[in-house]
């Protein structure tokens, strides 16, 4: 209930201060208006048309994909393959700032009537320009470069992110980016969506973009809370996506997933939705380096739809709503020992009443994720300001189902486990073209959470201790029942502004400040200053320091209460469970970028992290579910570079990074932990267990008959990496072995194959993932917070058949 009336405040404040806002400024512009100034309408020349015959409505639609090199260091890794589509890299020459994605709807009257025009390009201009990457470095991918990647759109949204440098895969479809570990934030068209409680699988998917970029270094001011890399979707919609595509893609291990998406426009609306069925045996990482995981089937749902109504070239307001519905099975590991064999289990009445098996190799553990959000925004120009106001929620939840008898034999502890967290809140942003060279920015954001936990546990009461000292327990087990909730609040707000003294000099300075209020309460004013220099012809020189404050992720800490565990055959051998604290950073970045030739650049950056109460994440215990913990200290560097050529058919990418993340003395959730362990980093510095020394990834595409009626298009990825930590003389003091995994697409595109005017394109493609079917690790089941080992997938080949109409 209290959530609930804290949302209404929230969605209430949302539209008091966008009305109160839009009043002040209308009436502002009135008086303006009554004293003569006039407002020059501005008009877009579109670069592109294209009519459809026999439709009683035609569309003309132009987009691009822009980077700015003026106000960023930004390296697209598109492997675009046709001239006519390829990644376009345009320049506002006013301001120096990208133009953004253009859209321009024609309606066709009659013969003697004049077509009426309505311009919105200026509006997704204007979204871009209210959150600009001024000094951090940006890497692009258009939608031309997503359907590049092996697998397209069927490709999970972690692999096409490999592609970027300095991205390090790990187990559970878990990223980490420059050395941070979950530290990554998602906007849908530069909106942030809360923290949710999803562990493997996506929830959001690379079929709801229509174009993507990740942003990462020294940061603006406009980006709080989650600060390693800002993830921003500019999803579908009806206008640049009109007509519909039906796919059937599939093969290996049972992997079957057909998807529907459809969009359209009609006057001031337009709409688009997209949905898909994921079915395979390959949800989680496989825990030995069969060909085949054991138990290992995953049945996914996912869906997104987009409704958009534009009144007029100045005002817009969208609704995005999305579900993710996944099932897992948790792989067996088998061939494990037990832990608790004491009584023997077999035929006993305790094996009849739990109804389980004590071999590893048949256990029945599951989860199940849900995930569903939904935006509200408004989007105003009004003369020289322009806003975006929005209210949003998230839902998401979690549910283990242990193997009850396996679980207890093995860990001690069979644990029904059930998380939950809703979100919901308000965010706004403004921006002020206040001066010919100063483009001020501001605006707030508000997030009020509400996280359950219950947990349903058998253990083993201890009963005393053998004769070498080990414990011993009773051999009937008893039930621990464990819960809490809570509500808390995350809060930001921000000012800067965009300062351009020379014609070749950007700076952007500003201030943050931050608090929150959940398990911890503190708060931080943050500066943020960025230099953006281009000395000359093709290059562009950037520097940046950014104070950050990172909230602890409410789903991740821990509430658990210990002593309902003592003198049991779970209890934590460290009774001591200090509350996780907001992570405080100093950050320095700084790189170049030069365009060598047309179509060819090579870009170089550098960065520099120091932490304070740093936070970290780890699985303990069997439900696969992450918590949260501080380092007191931490720090991480590294350097990355990139290059990508692009012209014509060819597009050529290549990224390349060195990373070190160490941290010292955990200082919060300690029962997590043996004490052995926490004596020995209390004062010594180790490797965090996601730290990958060298990271590598490059692809390469070329389209053939590209101007013809059936183009083919063959492209292939690499992605290296050094490897993650494992355990050796010290805790994180080893790593598993490097790997290097290639993989191959091949699309055929077929146009107007059928013949008929309802029909359009046909694709059909072929996906090889892990070509020379390389066995590797991505976990060795060791390490500070690690769970059970996890190697990547072995050769796996799909097929699918794509058809518009």
């Amino acid at each position: 209930m209290l959530v609930s009336r804290l949302s209404f405040l929230l969605a209430c404040s949302t539209v008091c201060t966008t009305a109160g806002f839009l009043f002040c400024i209308e009436n502002a512009q009135a008086q303006t208006a009554s004293k003569g100034t006039v407002q020059a309408a501005q008009t877009v020349q579109p670069t592109s048309k294209k009519k459809t015959v026999g439709e009683k409505k035609a569309v003309q639609t132009s987009t691009s994909t822009s980077t700015s090199t003026s106000t960023s260091t930004s390296t697209s890794t598109s492997t675009s393959t046709s001239t006519s589509t390829r990644t376009a890299h345009a320049l506002d020459t006013g301001r120096g700032r990208p133009t953004g994605q253009e859209t321009v709807s024609i309606q066709p009257g009659l013969a003697s009537t004049p077509e009426r025009v309505t311009v919105t390009a200026h509006l997704d201009r204007a979204r871009s320009e209210l959150q600009p990457d001024t000094g951090a470095t940006v890497y692009r991918f258009d939608r031309q470069a997503l359907e590049t990647i092996p697998g397209g759109d069927n490709a999970p949204l972690n692999q096409v992110l490999l592609q970027a440098p300095g991205v390090a895969q790990d187990s559970y479809g878990q990223i980490h980016v420059r050395g941070d570990h979950n530290e990554v934030q998602f906007r849908l068209d530069g909106v942030q969506l809360p923290e949710g409680l999803n562990v493997f699988g996506q929830a959001l998917m690379t079929r709801f973009a229509d174009s993507m970029s990740l942003t990462t270094g020294a940061l603006p001011s406009e980006f709080g809370f989650l600060q390693a890399a800002v993830v921003d979707i500019t999803t579908k919609n009806g206008t640049t996506n009109s007509g519909g595509i039906a796919s059937v893609y599939g093969g290996a291990r049972d992997y079957f997933l057909p998807s529907l998406q459809y969009g359209g426009h009609k006057g001031k609306w337009d709409y688009f939705a997209t949905a898909d069925f994921v079915h395979d045996r390959v949800g989680i990482e496989n825990t030995t380096r069969s060909f085949n995981a054991v138990h290992d089937l995953s049945n996914q749902y996912h869906f997104l739809g987009h409704l958009r109504y534009t009144a007029d070239e100045n005002t817009r307001i969208s609704f995005i709503a999305g579900v993710s519905n996944a099932e897992y099975q948790l792989p067996n590991n088998p061939g494990q020992q037990t832990q608790f064999s004491e009584p023997s289990y077999a035929g006993s009445d305790l094996a009849q009443k739990l109804n389980g098996s004590v071999d590893s190799a048949s256990l029945n553990e599951r989860q199940k994720q849900i995930t569903d959000f939904a935006i509200l925004a408004l989007q105003k120009e009004i003369g020289s300001f322009s806003l975006q106001s929005s209210v949003f929620t998230r839902y998401s939840s979690l549910r283990y189902s242990p193997d009850e008898l396996g679980d207890l034999v093995y860990n001690g502890i069979a644990q029904r486990a059930a998380r939950s967290v809703f979100s919901t809140g308000t965010q706004h942003d403004v921006t002020w073209h206040a001066a010919k060279y100063h483009t001020v920015r501001f605006g707030f954001q508000v997030f009020v959470e509400r996280t359950i936990s219950k947990t349903d546990s058998t253990v083993f009461g201890a009963n005393g201790v053998d004769e070498d000292g080990n414990p011993t327990f009773d051999p009937t087990p008893i039930k621990v029942y464990d819960g809490s909730g809570k509500t808390g609040t995350v809060y930001g707000l921000y000012a800067q502004d965009e300062w351009t003294p020379l014609r070749n000099l950007t700076v952007n300075y500003g201030l943050r400040f931050d608090g929150v209020s959940e398990y911890t309460s503190e708060k931080q004013v943050s500066p943020r200053l960025n230099v953006v220099w281009k000395p000359w012809k093709g290059a562009t020189l950037h520097a940046g320091y950014s104070r950050y404050f990172t909230p602890p992720p409410f789903e991740v800490v821990s509430s658990s209460a210990l002593y309902k565990f003592a003198n049991t055959s779970s209890a934590s051998e460290v009774m001591q469970n200090s509350t996780v604290k907001a992570e405080r950073d100093h950050y320095f970045d700084a790189g170049i970028q030069q365009q060598i030739l047309p179509g060819w650049r090579v870009s170089f950056d550098a960065y520099y992290k120091l932490a304070n109460n740093l936070i970290d994440e780890g699985q303990f215990g069997a439900p696969i579910v992450l918590s949260g913990f501080n380092y007191r200290k931490g720090q991480v560097n590294g350097y990355e570079v990139s290059t990508s050529y692009d012209k014509g058919p060819l597009s050529l990418y290549g990224n390349f990074s060195w990373s070190r993340a160490i941290g010292k003395d955990i200082t919060s959730a300690q029962f997590n932990f043996g004490q052995d362990d926490l004596d020995y980093i209390r004062h010594r510095w180790i490797h965090l267990d996601h730290d990958q020394r060298w990271t590598a990834s490059a692809g390469a595409a070329y389209s053939f008959f590209h101007r013809s009626w059936h183009p083919l298009r063959v492209s292939a990825t690499m992605v290296y990496g050094s490897g993650l930590r494992a355990d050796g003389d010290v805790p994180n003091g080893a790593v598993v072995p490097q790997y290097a995994t290639f993989n191959f697409a091949a699309v055929q595109t077929f146009k107007n194959l059928f013949g008929h005017s309802f029909l359009g394109n046909t694709q059909i493609r072929l996906d090889v993932t892990n070509l020379f079917d390389r066995t590797y690790l991505l976990r060795d089941g060791s390490g500070i917070g690690v769970g059970a080992p996890q190697y990547g997938l072995r050769r796996t080949i799909l097929t699918g058949i794509t058809q518009s109409f």
